[in-house]
């Protein structure tokens, strides 16, 4: 039962003519005292709240319900309603219904009337069921009709189950389908039935099978789902027949009459058993012989609940129909015999489905968006072109006569390119810049967060805390983000949780949140339990709770959930938003360490690993030797020996990773520290203790081994094995140390065990090797490989995406952080083909990003920005922006090629040979076209001069004074003061000028 937003399990309520019995536990009886004034006002009825302890089944209590229900009436037969159709579950319910049959009470069932009550829809509750109705025909008709005619043209094996899978993932995502409605308020009614080969169930509770989709000449395929729109369900069943004879045409053309003629018998006034009468009697005189396979039902009731078996359209229901009244309209014949030698189409099943509105003049069909019309439902193949029946030419047609229209697989591959083109990426693409342009508007307006070490004014000193009274998520209603789908939400950018209650999403300050936790160890659904903060459960710091005494608050709230992963994620991201607020309102960075609490129980009780490697390693022995990581009082200490020890304090802490042996051959637990630490001689605020799961370096033998060789399959399954067990014994170490961490103690510290997602991992270049990066709900991750990367999101300003062009196979990232006298850190040579997958990741994580085709000097850029604080947060970035980019980037190379060192000589050698290159061109060209007139030497003249020099220089055996008088001698005569230079020396002397 839930009441206010709050679950009440094992709950028992009886109304009598003037008292509401309550018997539940102290909590929620806690909570409902609130409601006696207001009620008995509003109704004049007086709450009674039994206490049920957790030991107790509530006998006794039973016992003064029942007695005070006979006190009141004084009579000693008194008629009593209850719900038959629940069946209790617990202790508490089970011995309230032995009460109820063992007292002197007469039990009525009242099941039917509440039904018949309800079954009257008012107008918001249509329109839910339209909503509902339009996205499943739209579902049939724009996705799966198109889907099943790609299989069968293209012949390719697709399963049963994974056409379900790809089915219920449209449903949940109306938008791929060009559905304008909300996702947050969409569900499925059941799994997506496909049935084919044979093998038909004609019930929703069907689950289709592992067996591929079959589709030769003479098969029928049967689909059949339904989807719910704020909780109000609708259905939609259809049957195509491929290629059939005429045997199973007219099979199908007498369902679709039947189908007909009962809908048309929901008139108000009538009798719901009409509607089935009406589908008998065409089946009868259609078709007599098919009546045996005729299904016992037209179809129920369909609402909030998808089966309201009171409301049956079978042969014995007498109830009057009346105006808003909702009904799943089903007709098929089952497991009819057909003449056949395959097994596959030998015994086949019909089914067809609507949702039907029961209105004044005639019946609605709410899922009349997907055809029934035999036009729409047979299909044949091109046997003229081809020359057998290959599926290279599926058409649709009439079937009185049966012709064959071409279609070539061609055209039809084509289009449907197209169409995935211009409904799927375009959009995609469109709906990141609309989140990247929100982003940017709300850093315009300051929502978004300096880090810590550029915004000192965030923290308030150590142990000062603001009020939790005082915390508000928004300001304004126009900052409260658009919600797609009605689930609980992490809003990072305004630290606050969206939670839906009663159809609205309701935000919470992450800080007004005490534990949040999943409850459950079922696989499918668990349920999402959260507790607040209130008065006289927080501490005395809590001054704005204290001062708030006489209002009402939340205390907790519990959600079903049915899919863990997900809720999973959700309590991770809200523990991991709640520890940096903390982190930034609660604390400021510790210096030094405080000293270790040795743990002073038994050696038993100890939270412990054993055998653990340590990065970075310790230096001498202790290399070489494995140790103990003990978590004490307020930290860790790694041991090896009495001399070699590392100590690691909770409050040192700024980042706990546990990682798994899933993609790498360790198990690892990583602390990223607040301040250095000396692990050995080395300074490190990264340390790490991890397990090798299986052994680094095996011996090889040369002879070939056999895939089915027993003692290789037994080694694999002990490495296996001893994967599990080692993974294991890590995941009770952080469950138990986060225990520890919950604590009141530590609460200021927000310390939780974050593991990378592996699923939205990536290959890139960080350091000097390529290596695996994964984010972590609050980081960017690499701790596989040295140096290990550790990036936090929340001191991150702007994200950079490097080389985004055309031709690239792969692009950087560059992350920008707040403090812009940090370096930046740049992630290189990552696959183009995950460029859509870390887009979509970094809106997620409302962090702003840019692309650029080239690589920018960030040292210059950040310098640049910090020169000039008077620039605004949007307006700094946007020479980033793509249409500025490229002119900017060519600016900057083209100051690059005219920049010259100051401690360059002038008359460098490099220079000298770029000039006399130069010179000697030029003084070519002139010479070829120059004359006497001129006064310069032609080229003979100046190689006959230089023999003659070369001559006088004498040979090697004179003397030094000798070769200086006959060079000095065969120097060329200065020219006069009126004799030009040759064009090129002249040029020369200009450019060293």
């Amino acid at each position: 039962m839930w009441l206010f937003g709050r679950e009440f399990t094992d709950t028992i309520m009886l109304f009598s003519s003037s008292q509401i019995h309550f018997l539940s536990g102290q909590d929620s009886c806690d909570f409902l005292q609130h409601l006696k004034m207001p009620v008995s006002k509003a109704v004049g009825l007086d709450i009674v709240l039994h206490n049920l302890e957790k030991p107790d089944n509530g006998s006794l209590s039973m016992d003064q319900i029942l007695n005070s229900v006979f006190a009141q009436y004084e009579s000693n037969s008194v008629v009593m309603g209850h719900i038959a159709r629940e069946k209790p579950e617990g202790k508490v319910l089970e011995e309230w219904y032995q009460k109820l049959h063992g007292s002197r009470l007469k039990l009525y069932d009242v099941s039917g009337g509440i039904s018949e009550l309800l079954s009257v829809k008012d107008a918001s509750e249509i329109m839910y069921v339209k909503k509902a109705a339009y996205l499943t025909a739209s579902v049939m008709r724009k996705y799966v009709v198109p889907k099943l005619e790609n299989i069968v043209v293209d012949e390719k094996k697709v399963p049963h189950s994974k056409l379900m899978d790809l089915t219920e993932k449209v449903i949940l995502s109306p938008t791929k389908i060009n559905v304008k409605l909300k996702a947050g308020n969409v569900d499925i009614c059941y799994p997506p039935i496909f049935q084919s080969g044979g093998k038909y169930d004609l019930r929703p509770g069907a689950l289709s099978n592992d067996d591929d989709l079959y589709y030769d000449s003479g098969s029928l395929i049967v689909c059949a789902m339904g989807a719910k729109y704020s909780g109000y369900c609708s259905n939609v069943a259809r049957t195509f027949l491929i290629d059939c004879s005429v045997e199973k045409c007219n099979a199908y053309k007498v369902l679709l009459k039947a189908h007909d003629a009962a809908i048309a018998a929901l008139m108000p006034g009538s009798k719901a058993s009409m509607s089935y009468q009406a589908a008998v009697d065409v089946v009868r005189g259609e078709a007599p012989d098919l009546l045996p396979f005729l299904t016992k039902s037209g179809g129920t009731g369909i609402g909030i609940e998808f089966r309201e078996t009171c409301l049956s359209l079978n042969e014995k229901n007498n109830l009057i129909l009346k105006e808003g009244m909702l009904f799943n309209v089903s007709l098929g014949f089952q497991n009819l015999l057909a003449k056949s030698s395959d097994e596959k189409i030998k015994e086949i099943s019909l089914w067809l489905a609507d949702t039907v509105l029961v209105c004044k003049e005639k019946p609605a069909v709410l899922t009349a968006f997907i055809s029934k019309a035999e036009d729409d439902a047979f299909y044949s193949f091109d046997e003229e072109k081809i020359g057998s029946p290959s599926k290279a030419a599926l058409k649709t047609e009439r079937m009185a006569p049966l012709k064959v229209k071409p279609m070539l697989k061609s055209d039809m591959t084509l289009s449907l390119k197209e169409n995935l083109r211009s409904s799927s990426r375009t959009p995609k693409e469109d709906l990141r810049r609309q989140l990247q342009s929100e982003i940017l508007r709300k850093k315009a307006n300051g929502t978004a967060v300096r880090s810590d070490g550029t915004n000192q004014n965030l923290l308030e000193g150590h142990g000062h805390f603001r009020a939790l009274g005082e915390l508000v998520a928004y300001k304004n209603a126009s900052d409260f983000p658009r919600v797609d789908r009605l689930e609980i939400q992490v809003d990072k950018q305004n630290e606050a949780i969206l939670l839906p209650i009663y159809g609205f999403m309701v935000p919470f300050h992450v800080c007004n949140v005490k534990k949040a936790e999943i409850r459950g160890d079922s696989k499918r659904s668990v349920y999402v339990s959260i507790t607040f903060n209130v008065p006289n459960t927080v501490s005395s710091q809590d001054s704005g709770l204290q001062a708030n005494l006489s209002l009402v608050f939340l205390k907790a709230v519990t959600f079903l959930s049915r899919d863990r992963k997900h809720a999973e994620e959700v309590v991770q991201s809200m523990k991991i938003l709640q520890k940096g607020v903390l982190e930034r309102a609660k604390r400021a960075s510790l210096v030094s360490q405080e000293k270790l609490q040795l743990h002073d129980g038994l050696t038993r009780d100890r939270i412990q690993l054993l055998d653990l490697w340590i990065r970075p390693a310790l230096s001498g022995r202790g290399r070489k030797v494995p140790g103990t990581l003990v978590a004490h009082v307020n930290g860790f200490q790694y041991t090896v020996s009495k001399s070699e020890k590392v100590d690691i304090m909770f409050g040192n802490i700024k980042h706990a990773f546990f990682q798994p042996a899933e993609r790498d051959m360790i198990t690892l637990l990583h602390f990223h520290l607040y301040n250095e630490i000396m692990v050995g001689n080395k300074k490190t605020r990264d340390v790490q203790f991890y397990i090798e799961v299986m052994d680094a370096v095996d011996s090889i033998s040369l002879k070939r081994r056999s895939a089915w060789d027993p003692d290789e399959i037994e080694e694999e399954h002990r490495e296996r094995a001893r994967r599990r067990e080692i993974n294991r014994q890590f995941e009770l170490f952080v469950r138990r140390v986060d225990s520890i961490w919950s604590k009141p103690r530590f609460n200021q510290l927000a310390l939780q065990f974050e593991t990378p997602l592996q699923k939205l991992g990536f290959n890139g270049v960080h350091g000097r090797a390529t290596c695996f990066i994964a984010p972590s709900p609050s980081c960017l991750v690499q701790l596989i490989e040295t140096p290990f990367l550790v990036t936090s999101l929340r001191e991150v300003d702007i994200v950079c995406l490097e080389r985004v062009s055309l031709g690239q196979k792969s692009f950087d990232m560059v992350f920008v952080f707040q403090d812009y006298t940090r370096d930046v850190i740049r992630i290189e040579v990552i696959p183009m083909t995950d460029l859509d997958k870390i887009k979509d990741w970094l809106n997620d994580c409302s962090l702003k990003y840019y692309e650029s085709k080239l690589s920018l000097n960030w040292r210059k850029v950040l310098k640049t920005i910090m020169n000039d604080p008077e620039s605004e947060t949007n307006d700094r970035w946007e020479f980033l922006n793509p249409d500025a980019s490229d002119s900017d980037s060519e600016s900057s190379e083209t100051e690059d090629d005219q920049y010259e060192p100051s401690d360059m000589e002038t008359g460098s050698e490099s220079e000298d040979e770029g000039s006399d290159n130069e010179s000697v061109v030029n003084s070519g060209d002139d010479d070829g076209g120059s004359d006497e007139d001129d006064g310069g030497e032609s080229w003979d003249e100046i190689e006959r001069k230089a023999r003659d020099a070369d001559a006088e220089m004498g040979s090697e055996s004179d003397s030094e004074d000798e070769r200086q008088r006959r060079r000095e001698k065969a120097k060329v005569k200065p020219r006069r003061a009126s004799e030009p230079a040759p064009r090129g020396a002249l040029q020369k002397r200009q450019r060293l000028s």
